[in-house]
């Protein structure tokens, strides 16, 4: 008997022991188990926040499509600051090329400015700028042949009557030799030809003025002036200046909004010329500020003025 009762406590204490290992055992695996878990967590990166200072210069016809960009940048950027100045294509593409801006704004390529070393700084094409010869409502023409625009504006032609228009004296209004704008006509609508001698102003909104209160009064302004019937936007060998003509280039006078860097954009540079590529300024901002988008564009145009489709 007292063997039947030792043999059962040893029984009972064999099976004990055995419990505990293997509750032990479950432990050790369910920790093991939670430490590799713990390790294979997927760590989370912190988006680092932009900040920085970005210096811009140059055309005086893009300052405002670039301040505005940059105004709605900075709200969404706190800790960046950029300062966009004017004085012109020159001092932008002069500046960036020695360094002391960041990005310079041009009407014009790099290689049509004398002395820029253009092999040395990168173009970025942001926008396009499309325009055409305005007259005043009462000459009473709405079309003209690229060939008389190009009489008109060298002085063979000096009555509107002989192209069918009204009996007026034609009075030229041009712009300064150091205007972008100039730069753009002269090349795509006058075929390089000079013009003559008449009134000279800088200003389009002063432009568009002169040409609303001077009778027989023509020159050229970019698409976006046309907002009314002061002056008379004309069509060219009867093609219609519009977005969607100068898009698929059926339109002659078109021209790049440029913004150049010092070598390829980086940084904070990069990051900014990406956000003026982007939908929401190529399809919004941009084209409230009177520019078409570069995005929409089907033919594309290098520094000598060759087109061709995209």
């Amino acid at each position: 008997m007292k063997r039947l009762k030792n043999l059962s406590l040893l029984t009972l204490l064999a099976a004990l022991m055995v419990f505990m290992a293997a509750c032990g055992g479950t432990t050790t695996s369910t920790d093991k188990k939670e430490g590799t878990a713990k390790k294979e967590a997927p760590k989370i990166e912190e988006v680092k926040e932009l900040s920085g200072t970005l210096s811009i210069s140059g055309s005086s016809a893009m300052q405002p499509l670039v301040a505005a960009a940059a105004e709605e940048f900075m709200a969404e950027n706190p800790k960046v600051d950029i300062q966009v100045n004017a004085g012109g294509s020159g001092t932008g593409l002069s500046q960036v090329a020695e360094g002391s801006v960041q990005i310079g704004n041009s009407d014009v390529f790099a290689e049509e400015k004398e002395g820029i070393p253009a092999d040395q700084i990168v173009d970025h094409k942001i926008a396009v700028v499309g325009m055409t010869a305005a007259v005043n409502p009462k000459v009473g023409i709405k079309d003209i042949k690229k060939a008389d625009i190009i009489k008109v504006f060298t002085g063979k032609i000096t009555n509107w009557k002989e192209l069918g228009g009204a009996d007026q004296k034609i009075v030229l209004v041009n712009r300064p030799d150091s205007s972008g704008t100039r730069a753009i006509f002269n090349k795509f609508a006058l075929d390089g030809a000079t013009p003559a001698e008449g009134i000279t102003e800088d200003s389009s909104n002063t432009v568009k003025k002169i040409i609303n209160e001077t009778d027989g009064a023509i020159g050229y302004l970019a698409f976006s002036y046309f907002t009314d019937e002061t002056v008379t936007p004309l069509a060219i060998d009867g093609v219609e200046p519009t977005a969607e003509n100068v898009q698929t280039g059926k339109f002659p006078v078109w021209a790049y909004q440029h913004s150049y860097t010092k070598g390829e954009a980086t940084d904070l540079a990069k990051t900014f010329l990406d956000y003026m590529m982007s939908n929401d300024i190529q399809n919004t901002l941009l084209q409230e500020q009177g520019y078409l988008p570069v995005t929409k564009m089907q033919v594309e145009r290098d520094a000598n003025g060759n087109q061709k489709n995209l």
